[in-house]
């Protein structure tokens, strides 16, 4: 026979286990991700391994440029803007405008490769001679020698390909390469990424820029120079010691207003576990 304790145990315990029924019947969150096709792969291989670990969220993952992340941000269509560049004060001031608190969360750090065409013979650039490149001064691959063999690239037109405006990584070039200049009037710009990739690797005078993640036997990435003397190639391990020159912070944006909702899954992309997925997804870990 029970007793009253017994009772009123059993009663508690039959309450807990229906507020836990209720919470597992519970619909998960949708949350949305949105924005830098450079955080584009570490962010969905995130997702996965979150809700897969049991995550109480539904995180779907789209691509599109740090621009249209951040103007989704600012209509209310996404959680989480994925960046490759700093925000820049317009952005915040129509945040602010429409009552919206910033919120800013670096997750991982790229080294941005500058990528030519395997058969091209040139391996190292300064960023002088990179500046001239994309700012159309030098149109011929045999005007470009390389500074550390002495060789010259071969008579071929230099067809130079960039991201799109709207891309963090287009903003990102232009401020750390081209010192704010203006990219030359013929820049063919690419929607994404993996376009320029597939343009590299098809167009033996082509030269371009991705993040790091990106660069395959397709392509080959240029080692580069800032002072003229040290030409240092793209890795993990120069990207973490800024041996390389070309290296930027990968940021998350959301507003103070759905801080609480992100935050499971951003602190899940900065764990342990999270940083591994960074590594493994060819970035620079910040943790």
């Amino acid at each position: 026979m029970m007793t009253n304790k017994m009772k009123r145990t059993y009663k508690r315990l039959l309450a807990l286990a229906a507020v836990l029924a209720a919470v597992a019947a519970q619909p998960a969150v949708a949350q949305r991700i949105k924005g830098s096709d450079t955080v584009l792969p570490v962010s969905q291989e995130a997702a996965e391994a979150f809700m897969a670990a049991g995550g109480r969220a539904r995180v779907t993952v789209t691509g599109g440029g740090t621009g249209v992340g951040i103007s989704a941000l600012l209509d209310g269509t996404t959680d989480i803007a994925m960046a490759s560049r700093p925000v820049k004060f317009s952005e915040r001031m129509k945040l602010a405008r429409a009552g919206k608190e910033l919120r800013q969360t670096v997750v991982a750090r790229d080294a941005l490769a500058v990528v030519v065409n395997p058969r091209n013979p040139v391996s190292h650039l300064t960023r002088g001679q990179l500046e001239d490149i994309f700012r159309g001064k030098v149109t011929n691959w045999s005007q470009v020698r390389d500074p550390v063999t002495g060789r010259r690239g071969d008579d071929l037109k230099i067809i130079v390909y960039s991201r799109e405006t709207s891309s963090g990584t287009y903003e990102f070039f232009k401020t750390s390469v081209l010192r704010e200049k203006n990219y030359m009037a013929g820049v063919l710009s690419m929607p994404a990424t993996g376009a320029v990739i597939q343009s590299v690797s098809q167009t033996r005078g082509a030269i371009g820029y991705v993040g790091m993640a990106y660069v395959n036997p397709r392509v080959k990435a240029l080692r580069v120079s800032y002072d003229n003397r040290n030409f240092v190639y793209p890795s993990m391990a120069t990207g973490r010691s800024r041996a390389y020159p070309i290296v930027r912070e990968l940021y998350y944006y959301y507003t103070a207003d759905r801080e609480a909702a992100v935050r499971p899954f951003v602190s899940y992309l900065l764990s342990p576990a999270g940083q591994k997925i960074v590594m493994r997804s060819g970035y620079v870990p910040v943790r």
